[in-house]
């Protein structure tokens, strides 16, 4: 694993089609490093890798998990149905398993989501 650690090196990093990772969304600014991408690094414990779009089923099974996404904070926007967003790889894992899973955007999806998950369950996710 060759984490990323700043935005310089955006242009070379893979998504988990072996190409360029592309923008998730810059509206809200998603990303660990906020900068609409779904990169990682060596501070990022979390590896918010997987760019999901949201949905209500999965906005209302994180919140029951602990982890509320919807509601707004002075740092946070909150999110709604159809906002683009970079998730913690193992939270996506835990939500597939739950059958509460967003959608991913599979070029927007770094190529380390593949150490946790694997192509064809993020294909079977895949927003069109």
């Amino acid at each position: 694993m060759n984490p990323l650690t700043t935005t310089e090196n955006i242009g070379t990093t893979k998504n988990v089609l072996g190409t360029k990772l592309q923008l998730c969304c810059n509206d809200p600014v998603t990303g660990f490093y906020r900068d609409g991408y779904c990169h990682t690094g060596p501070t990022d414990h979390g590896v918010h890798v997987v760019c999901a779009v949201m949905t209500e089923e999965f906005l209302s099974y994180t919140a029951s998990c602990g982890n509320d996404l919807s509601t707004p904070s002075s740092y946070f926007p909150g999110l709604k149905p159809g906002d683009g967003w970079c998730l913690c790889v193992s939270r996506w894992k835990e939500a597939m398993e739950a059958g509460k899973a967003p959608l991913v955007r599979l070029e927007s999806t770094h190529i380390n989501a593949l150490q946790v998950v694997t192509l064809e369950q993020l294909k079977k996710h895949q927003y069109k």
